[in-house]
């Protein structure tokens, strides 16, 4: 049997913007007493969302999740901070790429733990997708 791993990380700080930070509790975990991977992806996605929704100058919502990494446990006590970084702007779209970073309580520097691209569109007061504007135009695709 082949295992596949996400490539080890290099990276020693957060890149992008702080969009959420939050502290992983009990009530938050699996049946091994992890941290429940599931948590982890809304607290990206919630982030994702304010990050997104601030670019669109809009409500968004979530369409896709790429290329997810679960590189290491997170565990109770841990605080977990959302970094993102815009990937691309398209004409209803924003592809946002999500890291998250654990501070264990023992701990100083924070590790990754989770990355990946998650894409919103934006929507009208009507649920239905709206072409992003930029400075009053649209974004050129």
């Amino acid at each position: 049997m082949t295992e596949t791993h996400a490539p080890l990380s290099t990276e020693t700080e957060p890149r992008g913007d702080l969009c959420i930070r939050t502290l992983a509790m009990p009530a938050d975990t699996n049946a091994n007493g992890d941290i429940f991977g599931g948590w982890l992806l809304s607290q990206m996605d919630i982030g994702g969302g304010v990050f997104a929704s601030k670019i669109a100058n809009s409500r968004t919502v979530t369409v896709a999740i790429d290329a997810m990494n679960f590189r290491k446990a997170v565990y109770v006590g841990d605080l977990v901070s959302v970094h993102a970084n815009l990937v691309r702007i398209g004409r209803t779209s924003i592809t946002v790429h999500l890291e998250a970073w654990s501070l264990r309580r023992e701990d100083r520097q924070s590790i990754l733990v989770t990355d990946g691209n998650f894409t919103y569109v934006s929507i009208d007061e009507q649920g239905h997708p709206q072409v992003i504007q930029r400075d009053g135009a649209p974004i050129a695709t």
